[in-house]
């Protein structure tokens, strides 16, 4: 088959899952039920485990060493079946802690460590490279393959001649540019609080589906195309060398162990197995799901493999089977499912890895850093966070890939794929003691967790990976043999004199052994902190004890302060519907909410979504100042046992109640106060009001009533009688208008009418206020939305809004500006200005019918606009409310969207 033709059905092929990632993430944004809800969607990103190791080098590595590839499977099996208890911890953890990482986790519960979290990341990435190089040799080697017409000049990786149809290094960075584009379009869209992909989930599990079926659509063949049958294949495994293989259960165990750790801890696991859980009950699908999964895919591994061995050229390439046995047999729609299969299963792998290490790095490098450079104020209130984090995420994820390009090229790409695969699975699972340690043991420390982890990190460098270089890399010949200086102790491959073992359980013996006992012993010699301590109780007890660590005392932070920061890291809206769900739930519904430690711990959780809980915790600092831990929680830290920790919670709860509920009353009987007073000036306004047009139209109408005067004179004074008149009927029609508003005798008459129309009605009526006064902006596209409501009693909404920005906006330069917005459900239509807002004491009290400035002469009127308007929103179905932290005065207009 002709290479471009390849090319063209590769291209295709990233085109439809483009189209899958888009059109999940479009039905997430607009809020449709998403993908990541369902439980078999949810198992079949699992399958990012199996790589292009599963799909070509499971079979290579059955050829070589028999029944041993079963222990790829059997550990993340294990895991899923008899350790479901504890996965359950981990996303409840998870969730609990708005984790976004393997490294994030860790950092969390050591105290919000951000060092610790840089280690896991270095140590990540370092483990991650070399995979990744796995998947770009084998993508490579199966564009060779394929772009030869048959499998007689192919052998063991090299080609008959010298010649090469298709240059691997070329390719290979190809492969690499283009897997970072698709992994930057759909992995950095935006900046999710959850941290959840649904685009990209969507499409591995597309692509689990893919290489599923090509790898069983490849297995069948063989058995019933090549062999004949069962019968057939039973007679040729009789007759393979792979007959007589035995099992050494040293190694048998030592790579059971290994995968089942790094099922735990590779970042791309740990991305799809807890970051992007919804639910928990997903788990009991997966737990018996994804062992069947495991199955169906290993299915055939013995049968290819046999096959190949029978069949191809002796010096055939082994992990290329699955491709070269169907060319041979010339069965080119089968070989380009199988390429299609092995090109899904390396690429699966390549993005989800990417967004995780990319995660890791923005949180725990790149925004510590930022934040280690800039004022203290200035880092949390100025600059867009937001695209900060995800250009640091775009440039990590070209990063990680590049590095995966480099070690294909230093590492030469000759090694058989399961043995790239067992270096990356080795080195991530460095991680396993700190976080086992972590959600088990109360007692483990951050200087534990560091100490295990730079250990075992260097214990498997040392090993296993700087030996896979070859003599060519930084160890040479002599120093693999004799030991560095010619200590023979000091023998990569025979430390501390222990020789004769296999490479791989080598390094995973000493280095699990060195990490576990180093982080053992450190954890127990030190004491951890209160904070750790606190993050430990949350952690091991997360099912007993599901209340937050409280770790913030009570400072002198400005609210505004808060919501400026968040908005900026989490979006706008996002934080204005945290800021106004707390206000809510404090009893301020309207205006910002206090700042306590309740809620201050809240936001950081919120952050941590987003930026990592190390660094959400730093940002959250430099606002709020030093953390203190309250008396309560030093309790819970001394008290080792349930009961105490239910009681100090039960008393928490208690004391949180009553703080609650007095501070309401207080703040009712405040506004009693308020109401009172603006009731009797109200009164008295309202009496002046009635009493100055009456009086005119008394004085006036006695003139006229005696006679003598000239015709000018008795239209002046019948025109001023009128005025008076006009005066006193709108005072009047206010009253009874709000008055029928309040009993709900209102009478509406809904039509349709298009937005823009009746912003422009409202402008044109209030233009004699505000021509000369007030700069009005607004966009028209965002207007064109069709409105199904009483149009003239929200024209009186906007032109009382409108009138009001022109009154009372104080800058230099009065603006205007009418946002319109729509939202799952609802139209929104904010009206901001450029003045110096209301103040905060007044804001709680704007909507009031009795409620006027305190300054008479700005306020003016009767002080009943907002209170009507108010009414009319809430008889139209939406609402009126104000917006704090916006700079100026702010309003928002909530409407329900038509049907």
């Amino acid at each position: 088959m002709p290479f471009n033709i390849l090319v063209l059905v590769c291209l295709l092929y990233v085109i439809f899952l483009f189209a899958v990632a888009f059109g999940a993430d479009k039905r997430a944004r607009h809020g449709g039920a998403t993908w990541l809800g369902n439980p078999l969607v949810y198992t079949l990103s699992l399958s990012v485990y199996c790589t292009a190791w599963t799909f070509y080098g499971a079979v290579g590595y059955a050829a070589r060493s028999g029944l041993e590839y079963v222990t790829i499977y059997l550990g993340p099996t294990l895991v899923m079946i008899g350790w479901w208890g504890l996965l359950r911890k981990l996303v409840r953890i998870g969730r609990a802690q708005r984790v976004t990482s393997i490294a994030d986790l860790i950092s969390s519960r050591y105290g919000k460590s951000n060092g610790l979290g840089v280690l896991v990341t270095l140590l990540a990435v370092v483990g991650t490279t070399p995979y990744i190089a796995l998947q770009l040799q084998s993508v490579t080697l199966s564009f060779a393959v394929f772009a030869e017409q048959g499998v007689s000049d192919w052998a063991g990786g090299e080609w008959a001649g010298g010649q090469t149809p298709v240059d691997l290094s070329a390719t290979a960075l190809w492969v690499a540019i283009g897997l970072a584009l698709f992994t930057i379009l759909f992995g950095t869209r935006n900046l999710d609080a959850n941290e959840r992909h649904n685009g990209v989930v969507t499409a591995i599990a597309v692509e689990a589906i893919v290489k599923l079926v090509a790898l069983l659509a490849v297995g069948s063949f063989v058995v019933w195309g090549v062999a004949g049958g069962l019968s057939g294949i039973s007679q040729m495994i009789a007759e393979s060398p792979i007959e007589s293989w035995t099992i050494h259960p040293g190694r048998w165990a030592g790579l059971t162990f290994v995968s089942a750790a790094a099922f735990l801890t590779l970042p791309r696991m740990f991305q799809v197995l807890v970051v992007e859980n919804v639910d928990e009950e997903q788990l009991s699908t997966a737990s018996w799901a994804f062992p069947a999964y495991l199955l169906l895919i290993s299915l055939f591994v013995i049968p290819i493999a046999v096959a190949g061995l029978a069949v191809l050229p002796k010096d055939a390439n082994p992990d290329l089977y699955v491709l070269t046995l169907p060319l041979y047999y010339n069965q080119q729609g089968l070989a380009m499912l199988s390429f299609l299969g092995g090109f899904s299963s390396a690429t699966s792998m390549v993005i989800v890895a990417s967004i995780a290490l990319s995660t890791m790095v923005s949180n725990h490098i790149v925004m510590p850093i930022w934040l280690s450079v800039r004022p203290r104020k200035e880092a949390t209130v100025s600059g867009d966070v937001r695209h900060l984090v995800l250009s640091a995420r775009r440039l990590s994820i070209g990063a990680v890939l590049l590095l995966g390009y480099l070690y294909y090229q230093f590492s030469g790409g000759g090694a058989a794929l399961a043995a790239i695969g067992l270096i990356s699975f080795t080195g991530v699972a460095q991680a396993l003691p700190a976080l086992l340690g972590g959600i088990l043991w109360r007692g483990a420390s951050r200087r534990g967790a560091a100490v295990g982890l730079i250990a075992g990190f260097v214990v498997w460098a040392y090993t296993l990976f700087l030996p896979s270089f070859g003599d060519t890399g930084i160890m040479s010949a002599k120093m693999l043999a004799e030991g560095p200086w010619g200590i023979e102790w000091l023998r990569p491959r025979a430390l501390f004199g222990l020789g004769g073992l296999d490479p791989v359980v080598h390094a995973v013996l000493w280095s699990m052994l060195i990490n576990t006992t180093a982080f053992v012993t450190v954890s127990l010699m030190s004491f951890p902190s209160p904070l750790e301590r606190l993050q430990g109780a949350q952690f091991v007890n997360v099912f007993e004890h599901s209340a937050r660590a409280r770790s913030w005392a009570h400072s002198g932070a400005e609210a505004e302060d808060l919501l400026i920061m968040a908005q900026r890291t989490m979006g706008a809206d996002e934080a204005q519907s945290l800021f106004q769900r707390q206000a809510v739930e404090q009893g301020k519904d309207g205006y910002l909410p206090d700042i306590t430690p309740d809620f201050i711990s809240r936001l950081e959780r919120e952050l941590s979504g987003s930026v990592g809980a190390a660094t959400a915790h730093a940002m959250v600092g430099q606002i709020v100042g030093g953390a203190s831990v309250s008396v309560e929680d030093l309790m819970a830290v001394a008290d080792e046992t349930q009961q105490m920790l239910e009681y100090s919670s039960q008393l928490e709860a208690q004391q949180s109640e009553l703080t609650t509920t007095a501070h309401r009353l207080s703040e009712v009987n405040e506004k009693l106060t308020q109401l009172s007073i603006q009731k009797d000036a109200f009164l008295s306004q309202i009496s002046h009001e009635l009493r100055t047009p009456m009086t005119s139209i008394r004085a006036f109408s006695e003139i006229l009533r005696e006679g003598g005067l000239d015709e000018e004179a008795q239209g002046k004074y019948a025109r001023i009688i009128h005025g008076e008149a006009v005066r006193l009927t709108r005072l009047l029609d206010d009253l009874l208008d709000l008055s029928v508003l309040e009993n709900g005798q209102v009478q509406l008459n809904p039509q349709h009418e298009k937005l823009s129309l009746l912003l422009d009605r409202a402008v044109a009526a209030t233009s004699s206020v505000t021509e000369g006064e007030i700069t009005i902006r607004r966009v028209r596209e965002a207007e064109q939305t069709q409105l199904y409501t009483d149009t003239d009693r929200l024209a009186q909404v906007f032109i009382n809004l409108i009138a009001n920005a022109a009154k009372y906006c104080d800058a230099a330069r009065p603006k205007l500006e009418i946002r319109v917005s729509e939202r799952p459900g609802e139209l929104r239509v904010d009206f901001i200005d450029n003045g110096s807002g209301i103040p905060v004491e007044s804001q709680g009290m704007i909507f009031e019918k009795f409620f006027r400035l305190s300054d008479q002469k700005a306020a003016g009127g009767a002080g009943l606009g907002l209170a009507i308007c108010r009414e009319v929103m809430d008889k139209l179905g939406g609402s009126l409310s104000y917006l704090p932290g916006q700079g100026g005065a702010a309003f928002r207009i909530t409407l329900p969207q038509a049907s």
